[in-house]
């Protein structure tokens, strides 16, 4: 167990509560983590104690989730969920019981989703407190649903998704009950919300092990429902020249397998980078993937609008599965459109995928040497010259204003990361050569 303790405003909270005569304990996460010898991240409080005399006994508090007796204080050290003990009866909507019922600490540790999550810890004794085998299935590496894995899926839907997560987080294998009964209610996951699939989706990929929770998605069926456009991607050869690994599924899952802490836009650009795989399936010479980028970027933007993804996240993901075929030209490109591509506000996203795609497949990294050693050697002033003209520039020289304006000006632009100008007056005798036509009268 890790050294370091509860921090002192998780303690207060636990001695205030006890001074009332309150049992109080830390529960789930932080148990769980602190049992596996992991340092906790969330200190999560469960206590006898009613919202209302949890919200009198603490200055400042949120009732984040009074009717399920949940309040949230507030202290100088950080924030700490405190919940009370309870029961709940049926759950109506896959996500929320219908009513809650103060109860005692093991009914309330029997309530909970899996027994690695169902431990209290009392700080005061540093003891362990587990009516459900949490510890036992932590020694056995395990994910187990608490009493009849069936009706905790019932309970709450997303419970499908959480159990793959846990599985891949960990690395741990999934109790055969509790995996039964996931392969049996898949169907259910159709019922949660798009928001909170994606949560899901993004911690996995974005988690440990990411190719482990995307093969369980797919054994268990839950792949299918969640991601289909993934699941297409199963069984699609690929030409062995450049893909020795296998078809488009196994090359992708040995992508996930390269991630290092990426952030979400790159995570979810290296699931579906070839997504695009499937719909675009040829034979000619051989197998090609004519146009795959294009298609792939389509997909993942109807992927990420179909999961609420934020739009800035949404674009970013959008624009690495694009570009990401680009490097394979990047030596024949014009010196104009070579610092274009290095510039891109993704570009640091895409090279690191350009890496892993290349480790998973023929593992030829020459490709991104030469964009590092390139990028290396270029000013931040080369890379993105200041404009020697703009609009009102032009129609001072005599051009109408219009859509023409766009096009002169990237052009000169062109010949500025060419090298080729330097100087406004340069720019001027550039476009007046190029343009003249164009100008007005």
């Amino acid at each position: 167990m890790p050294e370091t303790g509860p921090p002192e405003g998780a303690l207060h909270i636990i001695n205030a509560l006890r001074g009332r005569g309150h049992r109080a304990l830390l529960a789930g996460g932080c148990v769980r983590d602190r049992a596996m010898g992991r340092a906790p991240t969330d200190w999560d409080i469960a206590s006898g104690a009613d919202p209302g005399e949890v919200a009198r006994l603490f200055e400042r508090t949120e009732a984040v989730g009074a009717k399920f007796g949940v309040v949230l204080v507030i202290l100088p050290d950080g924030e700490y969920e405190v919940a009370q003990f309870r029961t709940e009866e049926a759950y109506l909507d896959g996500r929320h019981p219908s009513a809650v019922h103060p109860a005692g600490e093991e009914e309330d540790a029997r309530r909970r989703d899996f027994s690695i999550n169902g431990m209290f810890l009392d700080p005061v004794e540093g003891k362990i407190i587990d009516y459900v085998g949490g510890q036992e299935d932590i020694d056995r590496r395990l994910i187990r649903a608490i009493g009849d894995p069936a009706r905790r899926f019932e309970e709450d839907h997303l419970r499908l998704l959480r159990a793959v997560r846990f599985a891949a987080r960990f690395d741990y294998a999934i109790e055969e009950e509790t995996l039964a009964a996931v392969k049996k209610l898949v169907p259910l996951i159709r019922r949660t919300s798009a928001e909170r699939v994606r949560a899901e989706l993004t911690m996995m990929l974005t988690g440990p092990h990411p190719e482990r929770a995307f093969e369980l998605l797919r054994e268990t069926g839950l792949l299918r429902e969640v991601l289909p456009e993934a699941a297409e991607m199963e069984g699609v050869e690929q030409p062995p020249q450049f893909h020795p690994e296998g078809d488009v599924w196994t090359h992708v899952m040995m992508v996930l397998a390269q991630l290092r802490d990426p952030g979400p836009a790159l995570a979810w650009a290296a699931l579906l980078h070839d997504v695009g795989k499937p719909a675009t399936y040829a034979v000619t010479d051989r197998i090609r993937f004519n146009g795959h980028a294009a298609a792939g970027a389509r997909i993942s933007e109807e992927i990420c609008e179909r999961l609420k993804i934020p739009g800035e996240t949404a674009e970013r993901i959008r624009d690495i599965v694009r570009d990401h075929m680009k490097f394979m030209n990047v030596r024949k490109m014009r010196e104009s459109t070579l610092k274009r591509f290095l510039r891109e506000p993704h570009f640091s996203e895409l090279l690191e995928l350009h890496r892993i795609d290349c480790l998973a497949s023929h593992g030829n990294l020459a490709t991104r040497d030469f964009c590092l050693e390139k990028r290396a050697g270029i000013t931040e002033e080369d890379l993105r010259p200041a404009r020697i003209l703009d609009g009102h520039d032009l129609a001072a020289m005599g051009f109408e204003p219009g859509p023409p304006f766009g096009e002169i000006l990237r052009a000169v632009e062109d010949e500025q990361l060419e090298g080729r100008v330097r100087t406004r007056e340069a720019a001027e005798a550039f476009v007046n050569e190029r343009f003249g036509a164009l100008r007005s009268g």
